[in-house]
């Protein structure tokens, strides 16, 4: 959503097509029912079950060194078809040189008001302007080795240019008309109107019927009229010259409905985009779809195009389903494919699904109302995921690339789609919690897909002051959900008429004011760090599509809605805090090849889900429904040894939708028999479901006594057990905020690879920011399950890996291992095991095998606090012309560490400032001495240089950096950090009447800083 809105052997195939530029081969395509997914062009589907290597040959980076692959992408913003190819060139060398993979260009600029600057004729999307710098595009990444997403039409949602609203392929809409009669009444006039007027450019409606209905006061709302349904009468026939002539009967009140048919006339958001104009297409019918793929294969996809997508395309792209319209969303076929679907005609039904401005307009009883609304959305779900979805993404490995989507936006399916999708793609602006995020993995992984996408950090208001904190804490707690792409928001193209410095930004101004996202790049200070940002991210993400994932329990929600805000009884309050994970399914996920049963597990070879969970329908009342076909499935499961869970009363369970004769009997009777089975247990109080996963011998791979913000992903592949842990929160709104979490937690080894269930899995730490794989020497093990200590900040995360010994090229080998000490802390190192302490005492440490080990620390350094700093400043100010920067020097000596907006040579400023100051260490200081320099409260990007050497990125998160033992010497060392701040300060000023509304904020080094001494002392 935006605002408003290696084939194995041999050389890699994307390698040889970038020299070469040569036709590949097309897609394969697998299945056909909803729900079954085609496999993606072989180049494009991430090594789900690539391996980590060993020792230091070909694969001893596989951390360090994140390949393009997994790297973090752009959302690259362009003013339409109003760019050069040069500098384009230009910038795909800056995004490729920062470290990042790829790009997706999207037609956006809400910023520039008037549109006409942009001459459409000339410059619009899919002009030869857009298209010969899409060849550009494409053409300078194969060079580079990154890839190009393209969004399938100009801004969103997806439309074609040339497509008139009245068109049949056009986005339809159910408009509806309203008479209340009396009893007894009569009426004769023309068919009542629509009661919103058709937007501009439709002028044709057709009437698609009139219905006469009961008005039921025992079922109205404030907010709807009841009707009772023996009542609705269709009047349709009735209608001549598109007049009526109608008497109500004399025992009640009734109301006349009418419905029309016509194209919703929707637009792409904050067009015009193309010449001719777009419009948004029709989502749910296979010609709608078909004037998408059309318009690419007659005039956009040219030879050279299509041979260029071989070598560096990457997918094709859909955002959020945004469509928009005064009454309903419709499509010719929806009444043939609701009878297909439900054996019933849809026209009796039609009061209770019609909407007016989103709001539900009438509703007959309350259970029957919920019932039809059901059959009606799921309708429109199977429609959107075959003729939409699927369509789309088999056209696109007509062509070597893959779909990405973010399928949500509508009451449909969401987590059926993304089982059909190649990558499903939520967002951190529109998703209110992590559950969100779940639903769409539990698609992606039963249907066995690597990648969940993010567009990443859209934050309303923030132009020019997004700090990386801010988007390292919100992209932590999504991480442990399922995502394991980040599509960043976003970079936008240099420039475009009428822009003020620092260059065009897609969406500030916005309405005047700071807009939405940021617009990253060299034209942003902190671009200089960046690299260490992409870094991370890349670890990240190498880890997370790595194997297999593994979630715990499976929860059914059967509407498969996303994007909701809502979670999952007891998990996500209750089970979270304690370790565990879970995952979403809807309905047709259970049809998929993965929904076996093997040792008790559904989907074995996928996430293993441990436990599968069923409850009440959460956008129903909560009422405890399920499906026939769907009771009978997970019957099947749990028959095969799959422990489940019912929350609710389900020996009294309803059909989702409107029950045929007899069929909520055959309901039961199903539910009977799984409620007989001795691995299936019902709770009916929320507090209970633990206790009920306790009795059918269900426990998390993940788990510590403590509720805590800890959260937790797990991935395993043959030679390890990755656990990714973050201390975050479940939603941007809970409150209190997040506290340190400082706690043991015990990890269990599922692997069958080599040491897997032996005595020679050791584990890891991994650090995301620096690229090292640390074997850890303080921790207990029990089984397969090993306990360690976490500490970490808010946002902080942590990496830990359960392997063999030397995994990681490590050389310690079976040596013995910390279970207790009262040091700070104990690790392996070139000399062996050792201890730390940061003040003189006496420490005992116990191995895991052996006697324990004392050891004397006589004396430890104090802690400094350096006191006298050098600021040397580059403040980037407006330059001659909308792209160019001045960067004015200002040097300032601080007895104080403040943030610059308290210094007032730099009040205003923003930049880059490189501090300096000199710490002296004692004559004794020797080998057995080391520090850890904390940098305190330090905005937004920073990077340390010791006595001449820089060190390895600094967590943004805990800017805590150990100087180890060989760094610092005795007498005078030389500190220097680096800072880079966002634009903000100097843009409150520069463009007061966009930006002067932000408060000016705190940034630059601000401590306190300290260098905590310690020493070190070899244990064995």
């Amino acid at each position: 959503m935006d605002e408003g809105m290696t084939q194995s052997g041999g050389i890699p195939r994307r390698t040889a097509l970038a020299a070469g530029l040569a036709a590949g081969a097309g897609a394969t395509v697998l299945g056909a029912l909803p729900g079954a997914a085609a496999a993606a062009p072989a180049a494009a589907v991430p090594a789900a079950t690539e391996t980590v290597a060993a020792g230091r040959g070909p694969g001893a980076d596989w951390f360090a060194k994140p390949p393009r692959s997994v790297r973090p992408k752009f959302r690259w913003w362009w003013p339409d078809g109003l760019v050069d190819p040069d500098e384009i060139a230009r910038e795909i060398d800056q995004i490729a040189d920062a470290g990042f993979g790829g790009m997706e260009i999207a037609a956006v600029h809400h910023s520039i008001k008037d549109k006409s600057v942009l001459d459409t004729a000339r410059h619009g999307w899919g002009s030869g302007a857009w298209r010969d710098g899409v060849e550009a595009a494409l053409s300078r990444a194969a060079r580079r080795g990154v890839t190009i997403d393209l969004t399938l039409g100009p801004s969103w949602p997806v439309a074609v240019p040339g497509v008139s609203p009245d068109d049949d392929v056009a986005a339809q809409e159910l408009a509806h008309g309203r008479v209340a009669l009396a009893a007894g009444a009569s009426y004769d006039g023309p068919v009542p109107p629509p009661k919103h007027a058709p937007a501009s450019g439709v002028t044709r409606q057709r009437l698609l019927a009139v219905q006469a209905a009961r008005v039921d006061t025992a079922n109205s709302t404030r907010k709807e009229t009841g009707l009772d349904l023996a009542s609705v009468r269709d009047l349709t026939s009735l209608v001549a010259d598109g007049a009526l002539s109608w008497t109500a009967p004399g025992d009640g009140d009734w109301v006349l409905i009418s419905y029309w048919q016509r194209g919703s006339g929707q637009q792409p958001e904050s067009g015009p985009h193309s010449a001719p104009a777009a419009y948004v297409v029709d989502h749910f019918s296979a010609a709608g779809t078909g004037a998408v793929t059309g318009h690419w294969d007659r005039e956009i996809l040219t030879p050279q195009l299509r041979k260029l997508l071989e070598a560096a395309g990457g997918a094709f792209f859909e955002d959020s389903v945004e469509l928009e319209t005064d009454g309903l969303c419709w499509t010719s076929a929806l009444p043939e494919a609701f009878e297909k679907r439900t054996g019933r005609p849809l026209l009796p039904y039609l009061p209770a699904v019609v909407l007016d401005d989103s709001n539900q307009v009438f509703a007959f009883e309350a259970q029957l109302t919920r019932q039809i609304r059901h059959d009606f959305w799921a309708t429109v779900s199977d429609l959107f995921n075959r003729h939409h979805v699927r369509a789309l993404r088999d056209w696109a490995h007509s062509l070597g690339m893959q779909l990405r989507a973010q399928p949500y936006g509508l009451q449909t399916d969401a987590i059926a789609s993304a089982a059909l999708l190649d990558i499903a793609e939520g967002e951190s602006l529109g998703f209110k919690n992590l559950d969100d995020y779940r639903c769409l993995a539990g698609g992606r992984d039963m249907a066995g897909h690597t990648v969940l996408s993010c567009e990443a950090g859209a934050y309303n208001g923030s132009a020019y002051s997004t700090t990386w904190d801010r988007f390292l804490r919100t992209m932590g707690g999504a991480y442990a959900a399922g995502v394991n792409q980040t599509v960043l928001h976003g970079f936008s193209y240099a420039t475009a008429p009428q822009v003020s410095w620092p260059g065009f930004a897609a969406f500030s101004p916005y309405n005047g004011a700071s807009g939405y996202g940021e617009s990253w790049g060299p034209r942003q200070p902190t671009w200089q760090h960046v690299a260490d940002i992409a870094g991370y991210l890349g670890r990240v993400h190498r880890v997370l599509q790595a194997g297999t994932v593994r979630a715990d329990v499976a929860i059914l929600r059967q509407t498969g809605y996303t994007a909701t805000g809502i979670g999952a009884s007891w998990f996500t309050a209750t089970g979270v805090p304690l370790g565990w994970t879970h995952q979403f399914l809807s309905g047709p996920l259970l049809d998929l090849p993965h929904a076996t049963v093997r040792g008790g597990r559904l989907a074995p070879d996928g996430p293993a889900y441990k436990a599968l969970f069923v409850e009440g329908d959460f956008f129903y009342g909560s009422t405890p429904t399920l499906a026939v076909d769907d009771a009978r499935k997970v019957l099947a499961l749990a028959e095969a040894g799959l422990p489940v869970i019912l929350y609710g009363a389900f020996d009294q369970a309803l059909t989702p939708g409107v029950p045929a004769d007899g069929e909520t009997d055959r309901l039961r009777g199903v539910l009977a028999r799984l409620l007989a089975l001795p691995n299936v247990a019902r709770v009916t109080d929320k507090a209970l479901v633990g206790d009920a996963l306790n009795r059918l011998g269900v426990t998390p791979d993940a788990r510590h006594a403590t509720s805590s913000t800890l959260l937790n992903a797990h991935r395993a592949t043959a030679d390890a057990d990755f656990y990714y842990l973050c201390n975050g929160k479940h939603a941007e709104t809970v409150k209190p905020a997040v506290a340190a979490v400082d706690h043991d937690v015990t990890l269990r080894r599922t692997g069958s690879g080599a040491g897997a269930g032996s005595g020679e899995t050791v584990p890891y730490l991994l650090d995301p920011w620096s690229g090292e794989a640390v074997r850890l020497a303080h921790y207990t093990r029990d089984g397969d399950d090993f306990t360690l200590r976490i500490s970490l900040r808010p946002g902080e995360t942590a990496i830990v890996a359960l392997g063999r010994p030397g995994l990681f090229g490590d050389r310690h080998g079976a040596r013995p291992h910390v279970v207790a000490t009262d040091a700070d802390e104990a690790l392996f190192t070139g000399e062996g095991l050792v201890v730390r302490a940061a003040a003189p005492g006496t420490y005992t440490t116990r191995p895991d095998r052996g006697r324990p080990v004392t050891t004397t620390v006589r004396a430890v350094p104090a802690v400094i606090t350096p006191g006298r700093w050098r600021l040397d400043a580059e403040d980037w100010r407006p330059g001659t012309g909308a792209t160019r920067t001045e960067r004015v020097e200002v040097t300032v000596t601080l007895d104080a560490l403040l943030p610059w907006s308290r210094i007032p040579e730099l009040a205003d400023s923003a930049g880059i400032g490189r501090y300096r100051t000199t710490v002296d260490l004692p004559a004794d200081w020797d080998a057995s001495h080391g520090a850890r320099l904390e940098l305190g409260q330090v905005s937004d990007t920073c990077r340390v240089t010791v006595n001449g050497r820089r060190l390895a990125p600094v967590d943004r998160l805990h800017p805590v950096v150990d100087l180890g033992t060989a760094l610092l010497r005795p007498g005078p060392n030389v500190v220097e950090v680096e800072v880079a701040t966002p634009l903000i300060n100097r843009l409150r000023v520069a463009q007061p009447g966009v930006f002067g509304g932000v408060a000016r904020q705190d940034h630059g080094l601000v401590g306190p800083v300290r260098l905590v001494p310690y020493v070190q002392a070899r244990v064995s």
